[in-house]
């Protein structure tokens, strides 16, 4: 998988995760309920990249999975990724208007970010014949 990818299958995972755990959810439902997790403040914040620069850093760049060294024009891509996730997951308290429920637009910008990260990750899986990992359907 293109480590550009990596983010998009662990929010694609929560998200079908939460939404297994929750009968009643639609899959919007589970994307609302990913936004106030743990792991969407840590990729937000950058803390997600920052941890997993350090990692990869340490190890000289080596990747633990393939054993490869990830080569510098993907740690500038995964760079520019940290800081598009950074501004377009930017997290509000309280994102939504207060007697409607219609989410501001800053919330709508990180929903969408959100989902065109899954549909990547959907078309990936596609792509490469891999269809027993799209369990939310996005593409459909």
């Amino acid at each position: 998988m293109p480590y550009v990818l990596y983010v998009a299958e662990i929010i694609y995972s929560k998200i079908f995760e939460i939404k297994s755990k929750n009968s009643d959810f639609s899959t919007v439902d589970a994307f609302d309920a990913f936004m106030g997790s743990d792991i969407y403040n840590k990729i937000s914040s950058g803390k997600f990249h920052d941890e997993w620069f350090e990692k990869l850093t340490k190890d000289n760049f080596v990747d633990s999975k393939t054993k490869k060294k990830v080569p510098e024009e993907t740690i500038r891509l995964l760079k520019i990724q940290k800081d598009m996730m950074v501004k377009q997951l930017i997290h509000y308290p309280d994102l939504y208007y207060a007697k409607s429920h219609f989410p501001l637009e800053i919330s709508q910008r990180a929903f969408d970010h959100l989902w065109r990260m899954c549909e990547s990750y959907e078309l990936w899986c596609k792509e490469t014949k891999q269809n027993k990992l799209i369990k939310l359907n996005i593409i459909d």
